[in-house]
């Protein structure tokens, strides 16, 4: 397993730290009174799992109230679609998405927004969830769709009233905006700008971009995406004003240099996923760090629950985890070892889950329900 190598030098001039990742150069900032300054490497001398072109950030998980509410307001406002639901045992789940020409199996392609609905809530008037965005039990912070025209996509939500945590012209970025879903969640809006018209937006053209998360520390954080998961660092960016930078990660097996990609080619790709870090976490000793979504510890609220990774061969996957960094990494399920089989649950170093599943996981179900209840 590679190990962290640390030199220290003192820069007056930035103030900050670069830490190489393997071949890769990051800036990583310290808060502005830091004396010392390191450089740390991760070593390749890890033999890590097999990651081939199978590998696919495929779906993010989040839990509603009532999927009569949910569903019409993303395939109305966003021109997703109910691509798949599955009835289990005490919840269903919804998979939306935007529609494609190719069949894949819905676990075989980025992109997909799990609905996750426990049976009855909707009827529970003092149900609420957790945003991930409170003064308490902070997280999850959104997800991301990617738009042809974001000036006339706001005005399209606008007037159909769906309420916005930030518009275009508020605060200080004016290149985005934050929409409300019905509950509470924040869906950020970029612009990718394929097929951009004048004084118009084509739902067709969206993209479900990322999902955000806060990270403690992304040294460990990008460690576990890219040894652990295999994926790759595909930008940065430094905010000074607001004391934070983003790491945009995910799969692309077409040989990118990690670090380098421009903004718009991400923005116009799926399964990304945006770590967040607001300087000074990952030295904070009182800092107890993120909500994961899932604990409802000290009156914590639920609301988000994982991201999914799909791949032609989990199981040995799985295992060549296990093998290669075991008990350093953190599992909620074991490969078969759940209740429901052929998947499994990791954690991240900030305690988020990460679920691990096959390509072609539930495609021989029918209307919601498995073969065996359509004999």
């Amino acid at each position: 397993m590679s190990m962290y190598h640390c030199s220290k030098f003192v820069s007056q001039r930035f103030g900050y730290a670069h830490r190489h990742t393997g071949h890769i150069y990051i800036p990583l900032k310290y808060p502005s009174n830091s004396t010392q300054i390191f450089s740390l490497v991760f070593s390749n001398n890890t033999t890590m799992p097999c990651f081939d072109d199978s590998f696919t950030m495929n779906h993010t998980c989040y839990r509603i109230k009532d999927p009569k509410v949910s569903i019409p307001f993303y395939e109305k406002h966003f021109g997703m679609k109910l691509i798949s639901h599955f009835e289990l045992d005490g919840f269903t789940l919804y998979m939306m998405g935007y529609e494609t020409v190719d069949p894949t199996n819905w676990a075989a392609r980025p992109g997909i927004l799990e609905l996750c609905h426990n049976h009855g809530v909707e009827h529970d008037h003092n149900y609420t969830l957790n945003n991930g965005n409170g003064k308490e039990h902070r997280g999850f912070g959104h997800i991301c769709i990617s738009v042809d025209n974001i000036e006339e996509c706001e005005k399209k939500l606008l007037a159909d009233g769906v309420k916005f945590q930030k518009k275009l012209a508020d605060g200080r970025q004016h290149n985005i905006a934050f929409a409300l879903d019905p509950n509470g969640y924040w869906i950020e809006l970029i612009e990718h700008g394929n097929g951009k018209a004048t004084a118009k937006t084509d739902e067709s053209n969206y993209q479900f971009n990322h999902t955000m998360i806060r990270v403690k520390d992304p040294v460990k954080s990008l460690k576990f995406y890219r040894e652990v998961l295999g994926m790759k660092l595909f930008r940065t960016h430094e905010s000074e004003a607001g004391k934070f930078t983003l790491y945009f990660i995910g799969y692309d097996h077409s040989g990118i240099k990690e670090g380098e990609v421009d903004r718009d080619i991400v923005a116009a790709k799926q399964g990304v996923i945006e770590l967040t870090h607001n300087w000074g976490t990952e030295n904070d000793d009182s800092f107890e760090g993120y909500h994961n979504g899932n604990s409802t510890e000290n009156g914590a609220l639920q609301g988000y629950g994982h991201t999914c990774v799909s791949c032609d061969h989990p199981g040995k996957f799985c295992e060549e985890i296990e093998s290669e960094f075991g008990d350093s990494v953190t599992w909620s399920v074991k490969w078969n070892k759940g209740g429901m089989k052929d998947l499994a649950f990791i954690k991240d170093p900030d305690g988020y889950s990460v679920e691990i599943i096959g390509r072609q996981m539930f495609s021989d179900w029918k209307d919601g329900k498995p073969p065996s209840a359509n004999l």
